[in-house]
């Protein structure tokens, strides 16, 4: 778990990090975010979703519910490397909706239930951890409930690999950006996708951790 809470530590910053370095690289073409966005949006044929900014850093996200890719303002705004990489990226889920893209599909049929189980989740597992010795029942209803969120992590893994990979496509084929853009673009969206993937392998840590204690339970039964 701590090796685990210290890479999450070093990759958030090193995103951050990434970021700042390429927000300050100017996009050769001159587009800001919200523009790559829209312009991405009706060449992939979407007409029926709104770019807008919204307050925060790295706040950047698409939400299937209202049709909205929704962009911080220093990618709506930004006229930066940084700034095309993350929009084309939210642009990329966007594309993944109109095509019904199948991992995206089931994570957001997830959704619901992650939300209900989310409420309890905490107080179920502090319940199973203090009932352990004299029930395992909490404590395995926990633990189904952590790894529906542990599941959840892990689908959302190609859903953002496959996002970056249609942004990367379509920068590059539509001359977006320059090959050395394209190279910082990528390397952008890499570093992005490893948050992710750090986030998985900590949700899946914590759930062997659970899992562990409830069978340590049911063995001194």
């Amino acid at each position: 778990m701590i090796v685990i809470f210290g890479l999450s530590m070093f990759v958030s910053w090193r995103l951050r990090s990434k970021f700042n370095e390429y927000s300050q690289i100017g996009l050769s073409n001159g587009m800001s975010g919200a523009e790559i966005a829209q312009t991405m949006l009706r060449e992939n044929g979407i007409y029926d979703v709104r770019v807008v900014s919204v307050e925060g850093m790295l706040t950047d996200h698409y939400n299937p519910e209202d049709k909205t890719v929704n962009l911080s303002a220093d990618v709506y705004y930004g006229r930066s490397v940084a700034a095309a990489a993350v929009a084309a990226h939210e642009c990329g889920h966007a594309v993944q909706h109109q095509v019904a893209y199948a991992p995206l599909k089931f994570r957001s049929a997830m959704v619901p239930m992650l939300t209900l189980s989310s409420r309890y989740m905490q107080w179920v597992l502090l319940a199973g951890i203090l009932l352990l010795q004299t029930t395992p029942i909490p404590l395995a209803i926990g633990v189904a409930l952590f790894a529906l969120t542990t599941l959840f992590s892990f689908v959302t893994l190609p859903v953002e690999f496959d996002a970056s990979r249609r942004a990367l496509a379509w920068v590059q084929n539509n001359n977006i950006v320059t090959q050395q853009e394209y190279g910082y673009s990528k390397d952008a969206l890499w570093w992005a996708a490893m948050t992710y993937v750090v986030a998985a392998l900590g949700s899946l840590a914590t759930l062997l951790y659970y899992a562990s204690l409830l069978m340590g339970g049911r063995r001194s039964d």
